[in-house]
C-alpha cells in the first residue's frame, strides 16, 4: 500500500470548505467598526438557542467559564454555596473539575461505565449527600451520557442538571439535543470540536431566564448595566469575529457530523483486530457525535507508534485522569479503576468531516494489519 500521511483532524481543511463565506463575514465585523457584544454575536447566540432548542445563549470567552459562571451564577442566586458537592464523572476533561473547584465547590467523582465511557447512572446515588446539589454529566467524546435514570436522581433528591456540551454539539437524545437536556449547559468552540471558532469560544444555553441574565452580567465584570456592578465579575465574552465565524459554520453542522457519523460506520464495519475494543452501544451511531473515535488496547502505547511510523496521527484522551494529577494532589491516593483503565488503554483514530475514503481505508487497512 502506498505511504500516505493522515492527520488527526485537519484544521486547515474544515475551515477551506467553508472559506468564503467565513471571509465574508469577518469583513462584514470588520468593516462594521464594532468588535464586541454587537450585532453578531447577537445572532449567534439566537440561532445556537434555536439550534439547541433554548430559551437562551450567552456568548463566553470559552468552555471553561462557561461551565464557571454556570456555577457562579447558581452560588449568586442562593441555590449553592462554598463547600457544597457537584458530582462529575472521574474519566473527564480536567476542565469539568475546574469549574467546580474555581468556585469552592466540591467535585465528588463517579465512575464511568467501561462500555460507553460516559458516567455510569448506577453508581450515582451512592455519591449523593446531604450537601449534593446538583450532578455534572459530560457529554465525552460525543457521546450523550444522558439518561432517564439521571434525570429521575435529579428529580428525586432536587439537584440541578448541568450538561458539559463541549464535545457533543448537535448530538440527539430522543429528539432533543444535547444542551438542552438539563438545567444549563456549557459550551466550548475550541478550533478543534466539532462546532469550532478560529480560536477559543463558549457558550451557556438555558431555559432559565433569571440564570441566563446572572451568567450574562457575570461575564460582564458583574454588570447587567453601563457601569453599575452587581457582582464581583469577570471579563469572558464571545468576540464578534468569532460569533461570526461560528454562526458560518453551524448552518453546516448537522451535515458535518453526518460525515463523521459515516466514518465511524466505516471504522465500525472495517476494522477487525481481536486486540482492539471498538466502541460499543446500541445507539453507537444516532447517539452519538463522534467528537472522536476511541479505540482501547492494553498495547495502547505499541499502536499508537506503529500508526505513527505508517503515517497515521493519533491522539490519547486522556493520559491522566483528574484525580492523578498534580493540580488534584490531594487526590493521589484515590482509587477508580474503570476511569484509570481507559485512560491507560484509550487512542483515538483520526476523525473529522474532512477525512476521505481514501483516509479511512488507509486507517483501517493498517489498524487491522497490527499484530
Amino acid at each position: 500500500m502506498e505511504y500516505r500521511t493522515v492527520p488527526f483532524l485537519s484544521l486547515k481543511d474544515i475551515t477551506n470548505k467553508y472559506s468564503e463565506e467565513i471571509h465574508a463575514a469577518i469583513a462584514k465585523v470588520t468593516d462594521s467598526g464594532w468588535y464586541l457584544q454587537g450585532e453578531a454575536n447577537k445572532k449567534f447566540e439566537e440561532n445556537y438557542a434555536h439550534y439547541i432548542g433554548t430559551k437562551h445563549c450567552v456568548g463566553v470567552a470559552n468552555g471553561l467559564d462557561a461551565l464557571t459562571l454556570i456555577l457562579r451564577a447558581y452560588i449568586e442566586l442562593g441555590i449553592m454555596r462554598t463547600g457544597d458537592e457537584v458530582i462529575v464523572p472521574a474519566n473527564t476533561y480536567i476542565a469539568s473539575v475546574l469549574a467546580i473547584t474555581r468556585n469552592g465547590l466540591i467535585p465528588v467523582l463517579a465512575e464511568p461505565d467501561i462500555h460507553t465511557y460516559q458516567i455510569d447512572a448506577a453508581r450515582i446515588e451512592a455519591c449523593i449527600s446531604e450537601r449534593t446539589r446538583a450532578i455534572m454529566i459530560v457529554h465525552l467524546y460525543g457521546k450523550c451520557a444522558y439518561s432517564e435514570e439521571i434525570g429521575d436522581l435529579c428529580k428525586k433528591y432536587h439537584l440541578k442538571l448541568i450538561e458539559d456540551n463541549a464535545q457533543a454539539h448537535g448530538c440527539l437524545y430522543k429528539g432533543k439535543r444535547t444542551g438542552s437536556l438539563g438545567d444549563a449547559a456549557g459550551h466550548s468552540f475550541y478550533p478543534g470540536k466539532n462546532l469550532g471558532a478560529l480560536g477559543d469560544g463558549g457558550a451557556v444555553t438555558t431555559d432559565d431566564t433569571e440564570l441566563a441574565e446572572t451568567v450574562r452580567s457575570l461575564a460582564n465584570y458583574g454588570s447587567g448595566q453601563k457601569y453599575v456592578f452587581k457582582y464581583q465579575g469577570i471579563n469572558s465574552r464571545l468576540d464578534e469575529i468569532q460569533a461570526a465565524v461560528l454562526d458560518v459554520k453551524l448552518k453546516y453542522l448537522d451535515e458535518d457530523n453526518c460525515r463523521r457519523k459515516e466514518t465511524a460506520r466505516r471504522y465500525l464495519d472495517g476494522i477487525k483486530n481481536e486486540r482492539i475494543i471498538l466502541p460499543v452501544g446500541d445507539d453507537e451511531i444516532c447517539g452519538n457525535v463522534f467528537h472522536i473515535f476511541p479505540v482501547r488496547t492494553v498495547e495502547r502505547d505499541a499502536l499508537q507508534s506503529y500508526l505513527k511510523e505508517n503515517g497515521i496521527q493519533t491522539l490519547i484522551h486522556y493520559p491522566i485522569p483528574p484525580h492523578k494529577q498534580e493540580a488534584y494532589r490531594e487526590w493521589k491516593e484515590l482509587s477508580f479503576p474503570v476511569t484509570e483503565e481507559i485512560h491507560r488503554t484509550e487512542l483515538s483514530l483520526p476523525m473529522g468531516p474532512t477525512l476521505t475514503a481514501e483516509e479511512m481505508e488507509y486507517v483501517i487497512n493498517f489498524v487491522n494489519r497490527w499484530r
